[in-house]
């Protein structure tokens, strides 16, 4: 059976994205998923710990295979203490790629733990207005990027 622990550090119950990478996690590549909510979020956070985990199992009520806990401390850590085979984070856009595969590195470097990079299905996604021009003077259609 194979773990995963989730960490997408503002994961928000509520953004379809984020629902969308664990729904894919789930079919792809793990047994369970947990949604691991770090303590130092109240503050920056409206909620508390205990309310943000009590939302986000809202979300995810009766399916067995999606865990919520609170965790202390660091990311890797916390994967190790409940088993995770792999840490997966979820990307929405080309900067947070670059950043989230700096700490993807850093991570397998420390633990030995994989990371599993997963960008939002396309109608998630976000892009920035520098890229769009870019590909705009380069003649490609941008349709697709704008509301």
């Amino acid at each position: 059976m194979k773990r995963i622990a989730l960490f997408p550090g503002s994961f928000n119950p509520f953004t379809k994205g984020h629902k969308n990478i664990v729904e894919r996690t789930l079919q792809s590549v793990a047994d369970t998923v947990i949604i691991a909510i770090g303590n130092n979020c109240e503050k920056k956070c409206m909620q508390t710990v205990e309310e943000r985990v009590e939302s986000i199992q809202r979300v995810f009520k009766g399916n067995e295979k999606v865990r919520v806990m609170a965790y202390e401390g660091l990311t890797i850590d916390f994967a190790k203490s409940v088993n995770a085979d792999f840490i997966v984070r979820g990307v929405r856009s080309i900067k947070d790629f670059e950043y989230e595969r700096e700490i993807a590195d850093v991570n397998r470097k420390l633990s030995g733990i994989e990371t599993i990079l997963l960008y939002t299905e396309p109608e998630y996604a976000s892009i920035s207005s520098s890229l769009v021009r870019e590909l705009k003077s380069y003649g490609k259609d941008v349709s697709q990027f704008l509301p």
